[in-house]
C-alpha cells in the first residue's frame, strides 16, 4: 500500500498537462540504450485514457511513412520526460478507435478554438 502512495506521489510532482481523447500530444520519451539515454518524441492522436492512479495508461496514435503507429503509454511512468499538448480536438467519446479505419482528410479531427 505503501508503495502505490509512493508513486502517485511522485506523478503529483511531474503534473502534466490535462488532456483527452483527440487531442494531439507530443510525449517526450526517455529511451536507455546501454550506457546512453536519449530523449525521443513521439507525436500523435490520443485515442483513450484508461486506468486510474498509479494504473492509468493513454494510447497514442501517429501515422508513420503510411503505416498507422500506436502506443500505449503509463501516465506515471520514470521514462516520461514531459508531455506537450499541440491541439485541443473536439470528439464525442471517450475513446475514438474508429479513427482506425479512417485515413487522409476523413482522419482529421476539429479542433477547439483557444
Amino acid at each position: 500500500m505503501d508503495l502505490i502512495k509512493f508513486i502517485e506521489e511522485q506523478a503529483e510532482k511531474k503534473a502534466f498537462p490535462k488532456f483527452k481523447a483527440g487531442d494531439t500530444l507530443t510525449v517526450h520519451y526517455k529511451i536507455i540504450e546501454g550506457v546512453k539515454e536519449r530523449v525521443q518524441q513521439f507525436q500523435g492522436v490520443v485515442l483513450q485514457r484508461r486506468g486510474a492512479g498509479a494504473n492509468e495508461t493513454f494510447t497514442i496514435r501517429k501515422i508513420s511513412n503510411g503505416v498507422g503507429v500506436e502506443r500505449i503509454i503509463p501516465l506515471i511512468s520514470p521514462s516520461i520526460d514531459k508531455i506537450e499538448v499541440n491541439k485541443v480536438g473536439v470528439v464525442r467519446r471517450s475513446k475514438i478507435f474508429y479513427l482506425r479505419q479512417l485515413t487522409g482528410k476523413k482522419a482529421r479531427i476539429k479542433e477547439k478554438k483557444v
